[in-house]
């Protein structure tokens, strides 16, 4: 097959999500790196100045790992990576979703908060997308600093009076995961789905990399370290094995955890939306995140899962009913009404689209 033309960067959060999609599934690709030119190239072809971008064979771009990786999966459907069970298949639409948006926040938090990584990450970042850009090093240095700070964590709600809860995100989802993979190799059994290529998104790129982030996951959960280090090295042809079957019980934590903060955030996004408003408060498991920004693609999130539920045949909505209920995900699934996010107006992605939900920038 003629190689995909990945425009991103080696240090991208949602880049190597797709790269080790692509890896498992042997894809050929090349990594263009996204530096000012491309930035504008992708711009143009897109709509937005986002990180991975793909160019087919064909000229046609794409832009947003999830869909691009359902389109893929239609073009290239063995070995799957979305299971075939539709009750499993929820399930891994759902924490997916959780997974790469709700560990975000902490993924920016411990590359751009502590002195080590920001400084550690800003000269990966220069080096890497701007080296042609005609001025000195640490002046591009310290602008990226500036800006990924004030951008990405301070903007984003991280403060002081948050700082605990945002890092408690992360290592919970350390000790859920470490208590999955002592017993097997992946999420759902012996083979990679999406739920494990949403997780991968941050512990991959940000939290396995970054100083502060790695030697914690190495210390507190060494079967994390392992299981990201194995997915991206996993080959679909070289894979045997199966799946569990139905949705194990270690996996409750997680969808606890869904229930309590990360539905709840994505409601009181929408609900700003709604109302036309820029910014945001949310009451996240009694701690208060101030004045955040409104995401559209946020919205568009939240109507995508309830889409996903509404397509499950009779049985397996009822079972996927039923799971919700257990784990407090039902009520704020579909709490508010009427989200229209204006997203996909003309039903086109992942191809061209007008996406201007604020945190996807090149630094992605």
């Amino acid at each position: 097959m003629t190689p995909l033309r990945v425009y991103g960067a080696s240090i991208s959060y949602y880049t190597g999500k797709l790269e080790g999609y692509l890896r498992y599934k042997e894809i050929p690709y090349e990594l263009v790196t996204m530096g000012p030119w491309q930035v504008r190239l992708v711009r143009e072809r897109t709509g937005a100045s986002q990180m991975p971008a793909v160019e087919l064979p064909d000229g046609r771009f794409m832009t947003d790992t999830t869909p691009m990786i359902a389109w893929l999966e239609a073009r290239h459907p063995e070995p799957p990576v979305i299971p075939r069970d539709p009750l499993q298949a929820f399930a891994s639409r759902l924490v997916e979703d959780y997974a790469e948006e709700w560990l975000w926040r902490p993924a920016m938090h411990y590359r751009w908060s502590y002195r080590t990584d920001r400084l550690h990450l800003s000269r990966k970042i220069v080096d890497e997308l701007l080296r042609g850009v005609p001025l000195p090093g640490f002046l591009k240095r310290a602008a990226i600093r500036r800006r990924q700070r004030g951008f990405y964590v301070r903007r984003d709600g991280v403060r002081r009076e948050t700082w605990g809860h945002v890092e408690s995100i992360y290592l919970k989802s350390l000790d859920q995961l470490e208590a999955i993979f002592r017993v097997r190799p992946y999420l759902l059994g012996e083979l990679p789905t999406l739920a494990d290529f949403g997780f991968f998104a941050s512990m991959f790129r940000h939290f396995a990399q970054d100083p502060t982030a790695s030697d914690l996951m190495r210390a507190r959960a060494p079967g994390v370290f392992e299981w990201q280090a194995r997915l991206w090295n996993a080959k679909g042809s070289r894979m045997r094995g199966a799946l569990l079957s139905g949705v194990p019980a270690d996996w409750s934590p997680i969808l606890r955890e869904i229930g309590e903060a990360y539905l709840p955030f994505l409601n009181a996004n929408a609900e700003a939306w709604q109302a036309g408003r820029p910014r945001f408060d949310a009451d996240i498991q009694g701690v208060l995140y101030r004045r955040m920004p409104v995401s559209q693609y946020r919205v568009w999130c939240l109507e995508q899962l309830r889409a996903h539920f509404e397509a499950l045949p009779e049985a397996p909505r009822a079972e996927a009913r039923a799971l919700l209920e257990e784990h407090g995900c039902w009520e704020p699934l579909f709490r508010v009404e009427a989200t229209n996010s204006r997203y996909e107006r003309e039903g086109q992605v992942p191809f061209r689209g007008r996406k201007v939900h604020y945190h996807n920038a090149p630094s992605r």
